[in-house]
Formats: structure tokens, sequence, C-alpha cells
């Protein structure tokens, strides 16, 4: 799952970046409303974080073009701002969800997930399955066969994109943009180590075979036995 965070103090920035990438997210943050426009215009995500208060461009008129440009991606306001009217103000322009500054880590990510889970892009999907693989998003398990496999939380976040796009062709480039923040650089082997590490506890003790290398484009998860 994407997030884009939009936070101009660096130590509340820190703390949800943390958090989330923990939870398995990729996280974009952006400093100043028209970062976090430009990128909520130009990117793909599932969820916003945006605080109210920003440089330039503040954090309501930056929801407000977000809705006027067609995207819906759930957004969650933050604010110091706690009145009833703040908040109002807040889900008018197009916000799903007020917190107020401070709050508890625990609680934004419930929210966050409910609002996924909500969202059209999830379809309340609760777990993927793919041959005799299954993962199960909720509780965040993995089971081959019906024996669990011990995940990393890139190893699950990794596996996460390679099942929802089972079939699919994925390019380098596609794995790096929506597993890694983008500051990895495309040349080096990060993806195919990844996708070793993977292998190794997904494949190799099992006769079917499930991710599979398709030369000169990517990697593919599917239930086949040859490789392209």
């Amino acid at each position: 799952m994407r997030c884009l965070l939009v936070e101009d103090d660096q130590r509340t920035a820190l703390f949800i970046v943390k958090g989330l990438r923990q939870a398995g997210f990729v996280v974009e943050h952006a400093s100043d409303g028209e970062s976090g426009l430009s990128l909520a215009l130009t990117e793909s995500f599932d969820v916003a974080i945006v605080d109210i208060m920003l440089p330039g461009l503040d954090g309501l008129t930056l929801i407000e073009k977000i809705r006027q440009n067609k995207v819906s991606f759930p957004v969650i306001v933050l604010s110091a701002k706690g009145t009833v009217d703040d908040r109002v103000k807040g889900l008018q322009k197009g916000g799903d969800d007020y917190m107020i500054k401070p709050f508890a880590f625990s609680e934004l990510l419930a929210r966050i997930q409910a609002h996924l889970r909500r969202s059209s892009s999830i379809m309340e999907t609760t777990s993927l399955t793919i041959a005799d693989l299954t993962m199960d998003l909720m509780k965040r398990k993995v089971f081959r066969a019906d024996e669990l496999i011990e995940l990393q939380a890139l190893e699950f976040s990794l596996l996460e994109y390679l099942m929802r796009n089972a079939g699919n062709a994925l390019s380098k480039t596609m794995i790096i943009e929506h597993v890694w923040d983008y500051n990895f650089d495309p040349q080096t082997n990060v993806v195919e180590t990844a996708i070793c590490r993977l292998r190794d506890k997904i494949d190799r003790r099992f006769e079917k075979k499930l991710i599979h290398t398709i030369r000169g484009v990517g990697y593919v998860l599917e239930e086949r036995t040859w490789d392209l």
C-alpha cells in the first residue's frame, strides 16, 4: 500500500513514516502543500495524510484541489485545531477523517486500515490466494499448503504486490515504485535480492513454483510449471 504524507513538522513526519513503514506501507513524504499537491496529482496512492498548517498551500486548499481533480483516495486530516467548526470544515473540503494532534499512532493506523477496507481499490478484500499460497491481510500472515511462512515486513509487501497482480508481468521499476521508496537506484540489484529471499521462503521447499522470471521483462507470480 502506498501512502502520501504531507506534513511540515519533521519530528511528526518521521514518527508517522517510521510507523507506517513498519506496518508495511510505502510512504512518500512532502513537507509543503505545493509538493504534496504535485505528488497527489501525478503519482498513485491508496491513502493520504494531510496536515492543515502547511507552508505555502495550506492543507484544506490542497485537499480541495485534489478533489477538484477527481482524485478519490481517502484523505485523513491532521490538525492541532479541534473545534467542531474546524472538523466540519476539514470534512467539507474533502477530507474523509479528522485527527487532532497529539494522537496515538495505533489509532491513526486503525483509521487508515478502516478507510482502505472501505475504499473501492480494496473492495473489502481480507485475503489473497494463488494456488496453495494464502495471504491474510488483516493478521499479516502467509501460508503455503497450510504451513506458516515467516516473512519480514518488506517481504510481505513485495509478496502482496505480486499476489495483487498475479498473472501480470511486473518490471523491476514497477516493483521498486510500489514496494520501496523512490530514493532507491533502479540500477541496483535490490529487487533481485529481495525476490531471491522471497523465493527461498515461498518456493524452495515446494514442488510447484509460483514466482517466475520473465527474461528481459521482470517477474510474475502465477501457477505454472515453466519459465519464459
